[in-house]
């Protein structure tokens, strides 16, 4: 089951640390075939407020996922964002794509 790993980030100072941290995550990314599914991009916020940058990397499932966060090439480079910008980051399983909204309600049981 594909996962995610999912971000949300405020306060981003887009400095030389930055640029770093941008110029490496993709080479960190490759060894768990993690690629970004949402960085940035244009947006219209149509509930309530929203003024933080959303991320999304999927991976094939939540195994390369956590390997790739715990990797000491990702763990390298990480102060990099987070001595940058404040925020929060999950890694969350996918559903299939056939699920449908009543699925949770069998899974609550």
């Amino acid at each position: 089951m594909t996962a995610y790993a999912i971000a949300r980030l405020r306060n981003v100072q887009m400095g030389p640390e930055i640029a770093d941290y941008l110029a490496r995550i993709d080479d960190t990314l490759a060894p768990f075939e993690g690629h970004f599914i949402i960085h940035g991009g244009k947006r219209k916020v149509v509930e309530g407020e929203w003024a933080e940058d959303l991320i999304a990397i999927a991976f094939p499932d939540f195994d390369h996922a956590r390997a790739w966060y715990e990797s000491a090439a990702y763990q390298r480079i990480l102060a990099l964002r987070t001595e940058n910008s404040t925020g929060d980051v999950i890694l969350i399983e996918g559903v299939a794509a056939d699920h449908k909204a009543t699925d949770i309600l069998a899974a609550s049981r």
